[in-house]
């Protein structure tokens, strides 16, 4: 997946086309475009068989622009970064931001294809795909645009798994505002993925990653909690946040955590992937808990 920044800050989980797909587009689009070229310039050819050749080189070399070069770019500016072959492979032109292209984006696309597509061979713009992180061509590079994937398969594997329900609640006190976005996005992606894992190797990661979380929020978890449950706990807390700050907490408003109007670590949003749905759970107010007098943990080991 590709971190896409919106305007919003808001971060999106995009996955990029890569070549296969791109190249299979690419093939049925130019079947497209050079079937109707051919058919166009039949029927100038007939109409225009009086005229001389500098008359009919024009009328091929106008051909040429309108439908070749024209065509696509008007293809990709009415339906907003979807041509037919995109369509048929399920992949999309948008904006680095993740939004939809305008006429700059596919006039520069456009542009910079005959150059890399038509005139090479689609050598350029290959090679161009394999040396880029996420795929790009250089149409992609100069007019700021990335072609992701639209129909991305969706399995139960990819969902976050529930908290424990005797863990409602456990950490409504915990300050999460230090936990980086990025360890945000290993955990879930740990959780989403743990049962795919050979045993012995998903409880290491979850060790570990419960150690990290473990020191950036500087508390120590609950006696006798799994790493797993503690870390689908946490994460299950965050969402809660989350949920009561965009839907349902006013200005003003006491929160879990006892901070008034404010939710603690609700600017830490990880990020949000497109087409799974947040699984929340319901906020719990639990009183405030005497301050612990041990020093903060240094590994977290899950009980025999």
């Amino acid at each position: 997946m590709s971190g896409v920044v919106t305007g919003d800050a808001v971060v999106l989980g995009l996955q990029p086309a890569r070549l296969p797909s791109r190249a299979l587009a690419l093939v049925i689009d130019l079947v497209v475009i050079w079937a109707v070229y051919m058919g166009i310039t039949f029927g100038l050819l007939m109409l225009t068989v009086s005229l001389d050749e500098a008359a009919l080189a024009a009328v091929s070399v106008a051909a040429f622009v309108l439908v070749l070069v024209g065509g696509p770019i008007a293809v990709e500016t009415l339906t907003h970064g979807r041509s037919l072959g995109k369509l048929a492979c399920g992949l999309r032109v948008v904006r680095d931001d993740g939004g939809p292209i305008r006429f700059r984006h596919a006039l520069v696309r456009g542009a910079m294809g005959v150059v890399e597509i038509l005139m090479t061979f689609g050598v350029v713009a290959v090679i161009a795909s394999l040396v880029s992180e996420r795929g790009r061509r250089l149409g992609d590079v100069f007019a700021g645009t990335l072609v992701v994937r639209e129909r991305v398969a969706s399995s139960a594997g990819m969902v976050l798994p529930p908290a424990p329900p005797w863990l409602a609640g456990r950490f409504a006190g915990l300050d999460l505002s230090a936990v980086p976005d990025g360890l945000w996005l290993e955990i879930r992606q740990y959780l989403t993925r743990m049962r795919q894992l050979d045993p012995a190797i998903g409880q290491r990661m979850a060790e570990r990653l419960a150690n990290e979380l473990v020191a950036r929020t500087g508390a120590l978890p609950p006696p006798g909690v799994p790493a797993t449950a503690y870390l689908a706990g946490v994460v299950a807390e965050r969402q809660a946040r989350e949920a009561r700050r965009a839907f349902a907490a006013p200005v003003g408003a006491p929160v879990a955590g006892g901070v008034p109007g404010a939710v603690p670590g609700a600017g830490m949003g990880m990020g949000v992937s497109v087409g799974v749905a947040p699984q929340v759970s319901a906020p719990v107010v639990v009183p405030d808990a005497p301050a612990d007098p041990r020093p903060p943990a240094t590994g977290f080991a899950p009980p025999a």
